[in-house]
């Protein structure tokens, strides 16, 4: 049922579909000769269509699979049960080398008793791989099935049968010398990618990383736990569990060993959390990150967070028109703090070098202080905190007036000195951006006064606090209408009126967001203006509720409110607002 036909057949085929598919669609365009040069040349001619022609995979491989007298599974399932009997059967550097995953095995006994397997079901993508099929035959001393399966769906099987790195972790094992505590790396070069045939510890790693930037995660965690060694990518927010070979607890300080000589920290200290950075490259694009050991009873831990070199621009942070013109407004200012608050990881430092990025050009100098400098704004003096050399917020920032700057960015205002300089700063001709960590915009009043700021100051300089969180956005490719209880939603106050625009995840997803129902995350705001009213009733002393009442008079929206809009929009969720932000 396979086809081992020659090139000229599996390109005719190809392009026969492909020509069909264009007379239906007049948009598609798709280079022939191209094509024929890859696939003359050994290459995949399936990898070349679906990375080169928008076609629906799904529904080119089934019209190939006809063609071809196929079977055609859209979803392959393996068969969890048996999974530890395909695995061994099928071993992973033959399934993920070729691109094969095992569905299920059919077994026989023998008269002493012995199981044997009698026919492996097999998915792949690519049908004209005669050579994988060839050397898949010779390595499964069993007969096989073949079925036809979207590329998307068999490597993704792979990856959770296997786990990452599964084709070299054997190898791993046989060549790690166990007499020996030392642990040998290749020469240090923090390339990411897939070439390195070797079966090493690097390229373990390096696998790890790579899937998690595929993956769009921010950050890694790689937890020992008694038995396991667990990896989790952070990704829309959410932690994920990845899943890993067996038997991986056997590498756990090789790996966390690994890391850590990436990372430049001492590998023999294991009693006290470091810090350290790793510069990486993939695809020719710089990667930079964080990492961070803490030592646990079942062994030390690391987190590393992944900070791509991104390009920073206002619109990336899709504010609804009205609330981008405030800000238009206050970036306007010549001077004046604005405080963007909220929890850890809720967007703020985003934000703040968006907003930079606005003001950030050749008439303007531009400094930050940070702790740590995370992301790099071209044309900006960026300034990284060191206590251990007195280098704080309120040292650093002394030093900064003194250098001439149009506008300053502290990391985050943490005490009275700090605060008081960024105040002078302010009141000097300096525009100041900072973070507070706060639940609400208004809340950012209190702190500063709780902190011991007078409050004529705050009324002086203060021009706005911005409070944010981040929500997840459903992914539009699989979104559904979301059907709620008038009941439920008068209680989180939500508007009736507009109860049949909402949209829900997808409780299965799609390929497009791996199946969680959400594609990554947007936003939702509120902004407090310090207006002349405001600014008396900051002197006057008066209670939260009071500057509510004014800010509402203002054009202050609270932040449920701003989510509400962006459910409307079919954005994100009700579930979504309402877990991020406080009914007011």
């Amino acid at each position: 049922m396979i086809v081992d036909g020659s090139v000229t057949s599996g390109f005719d085929r190809v392009a026969a579909l492909i020509s069909e598919a264009a007379e239906q669609d007049l948009s598609l365009s798709v280079d022939l000769d191209a094509m024929r040069d890859q696939f003359a040349n050994g290459g995949s001619l399936i990898d070349w269509v679906l990375d080169n022609v928008e076609l629906s995979e799904n529904t080119f491989g089934e019209k190939l699979a006809a063609r071809l007298n196929l079977p055609w599974v859209e979803d392959p399932i393996v068969d969890e049960g048996n999974a530890d009997i395909l695995k061994k059967i099928c071993q992973p550097p033959v399934a993920i080398k070729h691109k094969v995953l095992p569905l299920r095995v059919e077994l026989g006994e023998k008269e002493d008793g012995e199981v044997y397997p009698v026919m492996m079901e097999v998915a792949h993508y690519d049908p004209f791989s005669s050579m994988d099929r060839q050397l898949v035959r010779r390595a499964i001393n069993c007969p096989l099935r073949w079925v036809l399966s979207p590329r998307r769906r068999v490597l993704g099987g792979l990856q959770k049968l296997y786990g990452v790195g599964g084709d070299i972790f054997d190898d791993l094992l046989a060549n790690r010398d166990w007499d020996s505590d030392e642990f040998s790396f290749k020469e240090e070069i923090n390339v990411i990618d897939d070439e390195d045939e070797e079966a090493s510890v690097v390229k373990f790693v390096n696998q790890i990383l790579n899937e998690a930037l595929k993956q769009r995660a921010t950050d890694i965690h790689i937890e020992p736990l008694r038995n396991d060694l667990r990896v989790r990518y952070r990704v829309d927010g959410v932690l994920r569990k990845v899943p890993v070979p067996d038997n991986i607890v056997a590498l756990m300080s090789s790996v966390i060993a690994r890391i850590k000589l990436m990372a430049g920290l001492d590998i023999a200290e294991k009693r006290k959390p470091q810090d350290g950075r790793i510069a990486l490259q993939v695809g020719g694009a710089p990667i930079d990150t964080r990492v961070a050991t803490i030592p646990g009873i079942e062994g030390e831990s690391i987190s590393i967070r992944l900070l791509g070199q991104e390009q920073f621009n206002i619109e990336r942070l899709q504010m609804f028109p009205d609330l981008r013109r405030d800000v238009d407004k206050i970036l306007s200012r010549p001077n004046g703090i604005v405080l963007v608050t909220g929890p850890t990881g809720c967007g703020k430092s985003t934000s703040l070098f968006c907003f930079l990025s606005v003001l950030n050009n050749e008439d303007t100098k531009i400094v930050t202080i940070e702790d740590p400098v995370e992301n790099r704004l071209e044309g900006a003096v960026q300034i990284a905190v060191k206590p251990e050399i007195n280098l704080t917020f309120a040292s650093g920032l002394r030093s900064i007036l003194r250098g001439d700057p149009n506008v300053i960015m502290v990391g985050e205002i943490r005490d009275l000195e700090t605060a008081e300089i960024a105040v002078q700063a302010a009141l000097t001709g300096h525009l100041v951006f900072s973070t507070l960590h706060t639940n609400d915009s208004i809340g950012g009043i209190t702190r500063l006064v709780d902190m011991g700021v007078e409050p004529f100051l705050i009324a002086a300089s203060v021009r706005a606090f911005i409070a944010q969180r981040l929500v997840r956005r459903l992914c539009p490719e699989c979104r559904v209408p979301g059907h709620y209880t008038e009941e439920f939603l008068r209680s989180v106050g939500f508007p009736l009126q507009d109860a049949d625009k909402v949209y829900e995840a997808n409780l299965t997803g799609c390929d497009a967001c791996a199946h969680t129902g959400y594609r990554g995350r947007t936003a939702v705001y509120e902004l407090f203006r310090i207006t002349d009213k405001v600014q008396e009733l900051i002197v006057s002393g008066a209670s939260k509720q009071d500057l509510q009442r004014q800010g509402m008079i203002d054009g202050f929206v609270n932040m449920r409110d701003y989510g509400w809009r962006k459910v409307i929009e079919g954005h994100t969720t009700i579930e979504e607002v309402v877990s991020s932000t406080e009914l007011s």
